[in-house]
């Protein structure tokens, strides 16, 4: 459009807006009557919406462009909204008559990290609708006004309340929401019931939910990383958006899907339903200018036609903490809306780890002395493990000068030394292994606390000593600058761990017989910590800070039982015994491998 058609256009708005606005008549009233292409032109020509814009309308007008807008449902395009609210023991759920949807969730038992109240979602920064189809354009449900039969109240543990909003056409046909609220928890029942609205709307029926995720947690980049957009399909497989990436993400629900979830940090906004959502649309992006935003979120949920008309439509929605106790009984695989890690670290949490800080959780308040606890516990039941570790370094200690030997004999053909070795470690009796094997056993629980601790809501603003909050990161000094890979302040419970880290791997690098440059690089992995833990949970830090002070008094409990001077004579013994055994197949097959290794390698010299 030029600049000649564009002023043209601004002055017949201006003739039109002050042709309605001084000199039209007044419009006979007329029945609601469905609307037809010609008088929907007809009506844009007379009002346009720039001039609707600069204008007040007359009642009629405005009502001709609400028909011309909704169609039957222009009956209820006009009123005055009322918000009710309904508290039960956990939440204070408010809902709106304009749309008949919950427009604000305050969560009793939590506070943002600011301590003010924390309101998981909010009329201002989210909004749910359901689209009809109805004379070939879109009706938006939430954009009319319901009557209902509302009333303010406070619901005892127990009870439970019933919340109706009714949508009433001039042709008798009805659409009624039915919200059940219990007396405690977190989930709020839906269901939808309709009269008469097969005949006037198609089969497109829709449900979308926008929300921009308030900030509730102090560490906002953290916050980010862990917030997205769950589903679960109907064949059991749970997707999800990446928390992570920092560009828009979109996913097509091709499959059926059971539930949506907008999954923040500690807290979770979600629709599930037992008829499923035959197709959807989901997305999230970070708007950066938004310092109070986490992210902003979005589901279009494809609602069955069939079960809609023949009002078989139930939903629950799920506002909450990502309480690992609590999500498990919502709904299945619902639980996984608590990041507890991958296959074996998942199956550690879930069925050790958690169990086990949750029977603590009941006789203790104090969540470092748990924690504390914990470390102990778990280092009684590895104990074995440990101790069995332990013993097979003592007898690589013991055989270290044979072992000397062999290297000293045969120089540098390592393939001839590693044989030799291998002989020595058969007759003795002794599996080369056995030192790395129990260590190996017990890091699927170490790695299986990295997701634990970051993740439990229990330890969310609960403090200890110098940390006010375990969840996150322990600050003993804010930095003016930030370092790359380590962050812009100290966390004194990581340093406290490094420092213990390093002091172990010392003490138990005097009981092995690792040299070389092995014996060094063995100190990189607590360095990479010290930046990479740096803003992780200060529990998680604690935790490990605790379990290198217990292993050094497990490594002093162990020398007293390991007697090397017997551990020496039993392997000489060994040594006699075996002086004639034959070897294993599988000796016999690793000397018939070095061999093969030998011949290649002298054919590639003579080449």
């Amino acid at each position: 459009m030029d600049r000649n058609q564009l002023i043209g256009l601004i002055l017949m708005l201006v003739f039109i807006t002050i042709y309605f606005q001084f000199f039209a008549p007044e419009p006979q009233p007329e029945p609601v009557s469905q609307i037809t292409q010609s008088d929907s032109t007809q009506i844009a020509e007379e009002v346009a919406p720039e001039a609707a814009a600069t204008t007040t309308l007359s009642d009629s007008a405005r009502a001709r462009l609400n028909e011309m807008k909704f169609g039957l449902f222009s009956v209820a395009s006009s009123g005055q909204e009322q918000v009710t609210t309904i508290e039960n023991e956990q939440m204070i759920i408010s809902f709106s008559s304009l749309g008949g949807t919950v427009n604000k969730i305050v969560l009793k038992e939590f506070e943002d990290f600011r301590g003010n109240p924390l309101v998981l979602l909010d009329e201002a920064h989210a909004a749910q609708h359901i689209y009809l189809d109805h004379l070939s354009r879109k009706i938006d449900l939430s954009e009319l006004y319901f009557t209902s039969n509302a009333s303010n109240s406070q619901i005892s543990s127990g009870d439970t309340t019933t919340l109706q909003y009714t949508l009433s056409l001039p042709e008798g046909q009805t659409l009624t929401y039915t919200y059940t609220i219990p007396g405690s928890g977190y989930e709020i029942g839906m269901s939808i019931d309709q009269k008469g609205l097969e005949s006037v709307i198609g089969q497109d029926v829709r449900f979308a939910w926008n929300q921009r995720m308030n900030r509730l947690e102090k560490d906002f980049k953290d916050a980010r990383n862990r917030s997205t957009v769950k589903y679960r399909y109907t064949d059991g497989d749970v997707d999800e958006l990446s928390a992570t990436s920092t560009e828009k993400e979109e996913a097509t629900l091709e499959l059926p899907a059971n539930w949506v979830s907008f999954r923040q940090k500690f807290f979770t906004s979600a629709i599930i339903s037992e008829t499923p959502f035959p197709s959807g649309h989901v997305s999230s992006h970070i708007d950066f200018a938004d310092t109070n935003a986490v992210k902003n979120t979005q589901m279009s949920l494809t609602l069955p036609y069939g079960e809609f008309i023949g009002n078989e439509l139930d939903f629950k929605f799920y506002y909450g903490p990502n309480n690992y106790a609590i999500l498990k009984d919502v709904t299945a695989d619902f639980s996984q809306n608590v990041e507890l890690g991958w296959s074996i670290l998942a199956w550690i949490n879930k069925y050790a780890i958690i169990p086990i800080f949750h029977f603590l959780e009941k006789y203790i308040s104090n969540y470092g002395v748990i924690i504390i606890i914990m470390v102990i516990i778990l280092r009684i039941v590895l104990a074995p493990l440990t101790y069995k570790s332990h013993m097979g370094m003592a007898k690589m200690r013991v055989m270290k000068p044979e072992l000397d030997e062999i290297k000293e004999k045969h120089g540098d053909d390592m393939q001839k030394a590693q044989q030799e070795q291998m002989a020595l470690y058969q007759k003795v009796g002794i599996n080369p292994l056995s030192g790395c094997i129990p260590m190996l056993l017990q890091m699927p629980i170490l790695f299986a606390m990295f997701y634990f601790f970051p993740n439990s809501i229990e330890l969310r603003q609960e403090g200890f000593l110098w940390a006010n909050d375990l969840s996150t990161y322990d600050s003993i000094l804010d930095l003016p600058f930030t370092i790359p890979f380590y962050g812009d302040h100290v966390s004194l419970f990581t340093l406290l761990m490094t420092a213990s880290t390093i002091l172990y791997t010392w003490s138990n690098s005097q009981m092995t017989t690792v040299q070389g440059p092995m014996k060094s690089l063995q100190y990189i992995m607590p360095i990479m910590f010290l930046f990479f833990l740096n803003s992780y949970s200060a529990g998680l830090t604690f935790y490990y800070f605790v379990s290198n002070i217990v292993s050094f008094g497990q490594i002093a409990l162990f020398r007293k039982f390991i007697d090397e001077d017997k551990i020496k004579r039993t392997l000489e013994e060994n040594k006699k015994k075996n002086a004639n055994k034959k070897k294993s197949s599988f000796q016999q097959r690793l000397d018939e491998a070095m061999k093969a290794q030998q011949q290649k390698k002298k054919k590639g010299k003579k080449k």
